[in-house]
């Protein structure tokens, strides 16, 4: 059984939209055709949600493109009083892509971590393949996305039916391999042979925080502002959500070895979810991977 899993990661998930962009092109086929099961965290979901739908991976590349600079417009620079992004824009933008479908209205199994804030426990939402924990399968499809995307203090909560505030699936399950691994072992009835996960990343940044004699660790520190327009960097939120992943990624190797193939590449320095200027940049890297991995993704995939 072939999984295909994405990380989140903002603006950086074109990283990953290259290359499944560079996927399709060779194989003539839509990348939802290539796996069984496709789950997506945050930025992942967006295109997790947009494989399952069969949209060609080169319009996603462009509305990334397009719309980035348009949902990364701060409306406050530090988020203490409200969030330093509306989900304005975000919103729209689902809305437009995904339109009124349901969750019931996909067959395919699509998988999306989210976190019911609300009761302070995570989430998944499902799509229509018989999971019992599918509870609510009349959510709409770009609801479930704009949960998953919805970053503390950069968006506002996602508001589900008045019922509930989701936020983002980062926070426990950024690379969704684990959640994979889990769903076809208790769902599908898969034994750990049985499993491939083809996971996605969206760039290894390089994090540091430096020691610094008689610094004072508040907010400033964790969370630093950029000069000379004072607006906060998510350097925190970016380290939870690399450590996340990357701890995942550990797991799911040691439990899977060569049936878990991972496409990831360093970025060389700290690139941050909000950071629009990195686009290009993100998408020759991740033609250079695609490039350097072929042969690999081949035998992995079985089209060799």
């Amino acid at each position: 059984m072939k999984f295909l899993c994405i990380d989140g990661g903002g603006i950086r998930g074109i990283f990953a939209v290259a290359i499944l962009k560079s996927m399709e092109d060779e194989y003539k086929k839509p990348i939802g055709d290539l796996f069984d099961v496709i789950a997506g965290t945050s930025t992942g979901a967006i295109i997790a949600t947009s494989a399952v739908l069969k949209k060609p991976m080169k319009n996603i590349l462009k509305s990334y493109k397009k719309f980035g600079k348009k949902v990364f417009n701060p409306q406050a620079q530090m988020g203490i009083f409200k969030s330093v992004y509306s989900d304005r824009d975000l919103r729209k933008y689902f809305k437009k892509n995904f339109g009124e479908l349901t969750l019931s209205d996909i067959d395919q199994p699509l998988l999306i971590p989210a976190v019911d804030v609300t009761h302070g426990k995570p989430y998944i939402f499902r799509s229509n393949y018989g999971h019992p924990d599918s509870d609510d399968l009349t959510i709409k499809l770009w609801d479930a996305v704009l949960s998953s995307c919805s970053a503390p203090v950069y968006f506002p909560p996602n508001n589900i039916k008045n019922e509930y505030l989701s936020i983002d699936g980062g926070l426990w399950a950024n690379n969704p391999s684990m959640v994979c691994v889990t769903e076809a072992m208790q769902h599908f009835k898969k034994n750990l042979e049985e499993i491939k996960i083809f996971s996605v990343g969206t760039g290894l940044q390089e994090i540091e925080y430096k020691f610094e004699k008689n610094k004072f660790w508040g907010i400033k520190k964790w969370l630093p502002f950029q000069f000379p327009f004072m607006k906060i960097t998510p350097k925190l939120l970016d380290l939870a959500l690399d450590l996340s992943s990357e701890s995942i990624t550990y797991h799911c190797q040691h439990l899977l070895g060569n049936r878990y193939f991972r496409l990831n590449e360093r970025l060389g320095a700290e690139v941050p979810f909000d950071d629009v200027k990195c686009m290009d940049e993100l998408i020759g890297l991740g033609n250079r991977v695609y490039k350097e991995q072929q042969k690999e993704i081949r035998l992995f995939l079985g089209e060799e």
